[in-house]
């Protein structure tokens, strides 16, 4: 199976993906961006947390800072991975068993007369919604406090990065300037 994967930052080039194989979900398709890029790419939604999976470059000369970050950035992708494919199982698994109970109690089965599949009205299923958010508060309040956690932790590194990268940079023209003297 050929898929499209995009690297981060830039649009339509394309890599294949193998459809077996992800750690995730073995029915998910997995990509390998080619041996020589040199960006992040991106690959197709997996199917339970919907999450778009990231394939993190690795310079060759990649220093120690700048590990630490990639590093972090893939634990917090697995972490946020595992996250939302608990949290859209459970829903999941809460809304089908909402509306079973929901049929049974009005005496109908699953499926109608012509075998296709019952709806309950959107304000039935508006009260599902709504006590699962609310039995959920604080299971979201939570990853969203270690997601912010995480996110500025990023940034700060990435801005660390830079910098490193900056007076490396600079380094380097004094050295040239100081050569051609």
């Amino acid at each position: 199976m050929s898929r499209f994967c995009v690297p981060f930052g830039r649009s339509l080039l394309g890599c294949r993906a193998r459809s077996f194989g992800s750690q995730r979900d073995p029915q998910a398709p997995e990509f390998i961006p080619p041996e020589n890029s040199q960006y992040d790419w991106i690959g197709p939604p997996d199917p339970v947390s919907n999450l778009r999976p990231i394939r993190f470059h690795v310079a060759a000369n990649e220093s120690t800072l700048e590990k630490h970050l990639r590093l972090f950035r893939q634990e917090t992708e697995e972490w946020n991975q595992k996250f939302w494919a608990t949290q859209n199982s459970s829903f999941i698994k809460e809304k089908e068993e909402f509306i079973t109970s929901c049929l049974k109690a009005e005496g109908l089965g699953l499926k109608d007369e012509n075998g296709r599949k019952r709806k309950l009205s959107a304000e039935k299923m508006a009260e599902f919604y709504k006590d699962f958010l609310n039995k959920n508060w604080q299971k979201h309040a939570d990853y969203n406090k270690e997601w912010y956690k995480r996110n500025i932790t990023i940034t700060f590194l990435m801005g660390k990065v830079t910098l490193q990268m900056f007076w490396k940079r600079l380094g380097r023209r004094t050295e040239e300037m100081n050569s051609k003297r």
